[in-house]
């Protein structure tokens, strides 16, 4: 029902319109961009530690006899969920206000506090400060993930397959996760499986490799948020 002339195809595939010569490339565009491909990295290493901290507390706390197991992963479910809608609208005027990368930090900062209270707190009312961070998270990569791969895709006409070939490499790290908690749970135990360096690895990466650079274009203009393509 949307008319065709309503469509300005240039701008939504990320194509400059005031570059002649910028036109919608290869897949190539994506295996050869160092932000694009950082970002995805650190993404799928934040889920790696990030997916398993749920079904492994439900467990933990349900194996402990300190809670019902159907209504205790419910709640789970229920309070990141919610914290989730609150965080993604403080993540979007925070990014509004101050850029995308700053957003995505905090997000994977998430990850470690997370895992440190899952570590000291094992009860039923231990899932909600464990989910409210998870859905700190959560919330925050849903609005600047994907403006991060806008800004670093700007002018390629490749912003959907980006914005694509991250969240599968995401994918990958979240689907690997409950296997690799789960043996490392059945090694250790499941509370020092809370503390894995995951999220901490995700922080060095993302923080290291691309906020060095978002910083410097933040100080090279402060009012706009340039694309950080060409700086790469």
């Amino acid at each position: 029902m949307i008319p065709a002339k309503a469509i300005d195809h240039r701008v939504a595939r990320g194509t400059r319109e005031d570059d002649p010569d910028s036109r919608p490339s290869g897949f190539t565009v994506f295996v050869k961009h160092k932000p694009l491909l950082i970002l995805a990295l650190a993404l799928a290493i934040f889920h790696l530690g990030n997916a398993a901290i749920v079904p492994l507390y439900g467990l933990a706390v349900v194996a402990a006899k300190e809670a019902n197991g159907p209504s205790f992963v419910a709640t789970t479910i229920v309070v990141a969920q919610g914290v989730m809608v609150v965080a993604s609208i403080v993540g979007m005027r925070a990014a509004e206000s101050r850029n995308y990368w700053p957003v995505v930090l905090v997000s994977f900062l998430a990850l470690p506090a997370r895992g440190v209270l899952a570590y000291w707190i094992t009860g039923w009312w231990g899932v909600l400060p464990v989910q409210i961070l998870d859905g700190v998270g959560a919330g925050l990569q849903s609005v600047a993930v994907p403006g991060m791969v806008v800004r670093s895709m700007n002018g390629t006409g490749r912003i959907n397959l980006g914005q694509g070939a991250v969240i599968t490499v995401q994918g990958i790290g979240a689907s690997l996760s409950p296997a690799l908690g789960g043996w490392i749970a059945q090694w250790i135990g499941y509370q020092p499986t809370f503390l894995g360096g995951f999220g901490l690895i995700a922080v060095a990466l993302y923080r290291v490799c691309i906020g060095r650079q978002e910083l410097l274009n933040n100080i090279r203009n402060p009012k706009t948020f340039p694309p950080i393509a060409s700086d790469w």
